[in-house]
């Protein structure tokens, strides 16, 4: 057998298309869109070698036309999870066993078809399912999760080639072996590169994987494996089930070969999954790995030396793309007195010329929350505000259901900087604002970086440079990407790892190393050439 120390191709971030009138990518994608809504599909389980059906459909609809079905996907129960558990261990053997560049190979062939042949397919998916629009979709479902793709097939050659020094006569190794056991990915409904991401940074390293996703991204999951597929990911390396949480985690958290989790959604779920893999300890075989990316309360911070113009673009922009649901989004900002009313006009001036409506209108840049409860809760935060003394709504304010889940761009103004949306995740397009005396800068970063759980994002604004030293210090545990003069959100695979701490997770930066290096454990050898054949040393010789 043939064998050398390979080099992968270098990877580069993934360009993002335009869309712009008239662009070849545009008429793909509509095309995409117009194919994908003439349809109803019935989307089936993975597991194993299977694609398994059940008796339990559920419609899957666009949050933005709820009442048009894009078609069911299958419904299990803890049966399928047990059954997803055995394919998983069945195929880790011969997995684990492969050449690490076949491994390589199949990862970034799945990164070619996603920026070539299915491009356009599983962009449509996420704007249907997920009511992305088209730059949404492209930076996510196209360009991040190719970016994932390929980066970490370079941080995985980076891992192995990690080796330790010898003393003469010996030869230290080390090898990087998956965790023993399956690993289980628990995804999110905002992004298909993260639901894409947590079960193959895993399964790229060796082990094989039980996938979950949120039931609202289902549609584009379903692609997603599409893709596993004809990359060529071997059967029972990823198994995709869907099933309630608490199906999921009575089976996978009581069993013997659990071996890690990797996880983005909220921090109440997480603190209650670790909690349960605590009580659990003494079931497992080795201590699980916990991975973990939660919310966020994420900020812009304003110094007076700012141009307003800048902040009012960043808080149009971070706050309201997607609907505000990304646990980036900018949900809080602290506005010196001087640039108040500037920055006001100037944002009320933006949304002002916001379109909202269905994803399939290229000119909308707000679409649809993600489902009904996420509304209710949204307008519940809404309502509350109008109703608060201390509360003022600046703009927007409106939502209605009745074709969508459409939720107005909403900015709030409040004299308390202690009110409940400058403190909880509310996880729509909702921004609350509070202006404070422009010579208290220090006093008003202390208050920010007390105020919440949270320490995922959050930006500084400032053309003094002390100012920014300042912040830059002061906010050091406050958010785990920290931005100078720019949004807190749009972390690009391989320039900005991802993550936070404190409320917001174990900050193992989803884009980096140190995210693949949580799903392998380390074995040392050493290896003696001519060993001793005497136990006396020179110490215990007669003088």
């Amino acid at each position: 057998m043939a064998t050398g120390f390979f080099n992968v191709p270098t990877p580069t971030n993934e360009p993002v298309l335009s869309y712009a009138p008239g662009s070849k990518e545009r008429e793909e994608l509509k095309a995409a869109l117009a194919a994908a809504r003439a349809k109803e599909i019935d989307v089936p389980m993975y597991i194993g070698g299977e694609r398994v059906t059940t008796d339990n459909k559920k419609p899957m609809s666009p949050p933005h036309d709820h009442q048009h079905i894009l078609g069911h996907y299958n419904e299990g129960g803890s049966e399928h999870v047990a059954a997803a558990i055995d394919a998983a261990m069945a195929a880790k053997s011969a997995w684990a066993d492969l050449g690490w560049e076949h491994r390589a190979s199949i990862f970034l062939k799945a990164a070619e078809l996603l920026a070539g042949p299915y491009r356009a397919k599983i962009n449509a998916a996420t704007m249907l399912g997920q009511s992305k629009n088209a730059f949404q979709a492209e930076i996510d479902a196209a360009c991040e999760f190719i970016d994932f793709l390929r980066f970490n097939v370079q941080y995985m050659t980076e891992i192995y080639a990690q080796q330790p020094n010898s003393a003469p006569g010996i030869w230290n190794r080390v090898e990087q072996r998956p965790l023993e056991g399956f690993v289980f990915a628990l995804t999110p409904f905002n992004f298909t590169a993260i639901a894409g991401n947590l079960p193959t940074s895993a399964a790229m390293m060796g082990n094989t994987i039980v996938w979950k996703p949120s039931n609202t991204q289902i549609y584009s999951a379903n692609v997603l494996m599409e893709v596993f597929q004809e990359a060529g990911v071997p059967d029972g390396v990823i198994n995709l089930v869907y099933v309630s949480g608490p199906t999921a985690g009575d089976v996978i958290f009581n069993h013997a070969d659990f071996g890690g989790i990797h996880f983005t959604g909220s921090t109440g779920v997480f603190q209650h999954i670790w909690k349960t893999i605590g009580e659990n300890i003494y079931k497992y075989k080795s201590y699980p790995r916990i991975v973990g990316e939660t919310g966020g309360k994420d900020f812009i911070m304003v110094h007076k030396s700012s141009d307003a113009k800048e902040v009012a673009t960043a808080i149009s922009r971070g706050a309201f793309e997607y609907q505000g649901q990304k646990c980036s989004a900018a949900s809080r900002a602290y506005i010196p007195s001087n640039l108040w009313d500037d920055v006001k006009d100037y944002v009320v001036a933006d949304l002002a010329t916001f379109k909202m409506g269905p994803t399939e209108d290229f000119g909308n840049f707000i679409n649809a929350v993600i489902d009904e409860k996420s509304f209710d809760n949204i307008a519940a935060y809404i309502d509350g505000a109008k109703a608060s003394p201390d509360v003022e709504v600046i703009a927007g304010g409106n939502y209605d259901k009745s074709k969508g889940y459409f939720v107005e761009p909403t900015v709030l103004l409040t004299k308390d900087p202690k009110y409940t949306t400058m403190c909880e995740e509310i996880f729509g397009p909702v921004i609350t604002i509070y202006v404070y005396d422009e010579n208290e800068f220090e006093a008003t970063m202390e208050l920010l970086d007390s105020t919440s759980p949270y320490a995922l994002t959050g930006s500084i604004f400032g053309r003094d440079r002390y100012a920014v030293e300042q912040a830059t210090k002061t906010l050091q545990n406050a958010a785990g990407n920290f931005y100078i003069n720019d949004k807190p959100t749009g972390a690009v695979v391989g320039q900005q790892p991802f993550g936070g701490a404190r409320g917001s997770g174990t900050n193992d930066k989803a884009g980096s190393m140190i995210n693949l290096l949580r799903w392998v454990s380390p074995r040392t050898i050493k290896e003696t050439f001519v060993p001793p054949k005497d136990y006396r040393y020179p110490f215990l010789g007669e003088d």
